[in-house]
């Protein structure tokens, strides 16, 4: 895409934002999850509607993700800390190595191109995807969240594969939780404490990393594209309650269940467009 547009380029650039941010917010209610793992296909299909270039676009897509998530992720994590859900201990401990993990994913997104992203979001994606389709929430490897390296590896790890696909680490850290015996309120509460650890630095890492870039479209910041964050956030915001009420008669694990599907789709697309 061109630094300019026609006034019919904007009219389609509005709304196809539009869709996608209906999209987003239909899907998040629905699935009872929002951030990337809504964002980012829907992201993928609206910037390749518009003919954004490949090189560019699924950075571009991550970036952008991150620019939605950064108040979800601060709204949520006020608003479990109010209700002292959150376990700020451990928030406190680990802090450190999600942000570690960050700061390594930035440094890799600014070298990497966008077929290594894809690939990371096709791995983890699936991974998750078949998680959600076992349902087991029963699985323990401790009665409390330890304090040794292997958690602290973990966080690392999440912070970075985060950061890698524009999430705020919620699936990863929720599923942590729960295999170290929180209940699932628990691991929720704390896991929305490490939400703006991840969405905020990754927000300006993506900014830093396609600063300049010359084939990014109009009204970008880097990675990051203003316009549909801004178009997004505001669609998706009307859109979520309709999907809260159809998940309302959908029981919980028919709701996991297409979850796994949709993730699987996203991955099979992401595959597909790399062919």
């Amino acid at each position: 895409m061109h630094s300019t547009l026609a006034n019919g380029d904007l009219v389609w650039l509005v709304l196809a934002l539009l869709a996608g941010g209906v999209m987003t917010g239909f899907l998040a209610g629905l699935l009872g999850i929002g951030g990337g793992g809504v964002l980012v296909p829907v992201l993928f299909e609206t910037f390749t509607f518009l003919q954004v270039p490949d090189s560019v676009r699924m950075h571009l897509v991550l970036g952008t993700s991150f620019a939605v998530i950064v108040p979800t992720a601060i709204s949520s994590f006020r608003a479990h800390l109010k209700k002292g859900a959150v376990d700020t201990a451990v928030v406190r401990r680990l802090a450190p190595f999600i942000v570690a993990g960050v700061l390594a994913g930035i440094a890799l997104v600014s070298s990497v191109n966008g077929t290594v992203l894809k690939w990371v979001w096709i791995v983890c994606g699936s991974f998750i995807a078949i998680k959600m389709a076992l349902g087991r929430d029963d699985w323990r490897i401790s009665n409390d969240v330890p304090d040794n390296a292997a958690i602290r590896v973990a966080a690392f790890a999440i912070g970075l594969v985060s950061t890698l696909m524009s999430i705020g680490g919620g699936m990863f850290l929720v599923s942590l939780f729960t295999l170290c015996g929180w209940s699932i309120l628990k691991a929720v509460a704390t896991s929305s404490g490490f939400g703006p650890l991840i969405a905020i630095p990754g927000l300006l890492g993506y900014v830093w990393a396609g600063w300049g870039n010359p084939e990014l479209p109009p009204f970008s910041l880097g990675y990051v594209n203003v316009l549909g964050a801004a178009i997004i956030m505001s669609a998706s915001v009307l859109a979520a309650p309709l999907g809260v009420r159809v998940a309302h008669g959908i029981s919980r694990r028919k709701l996991e269940l297409a979850f796994a599907v949709f993730l699987a789709l996203v991955a099979l697309r992401l595959l597909v467009s790399m062919f």
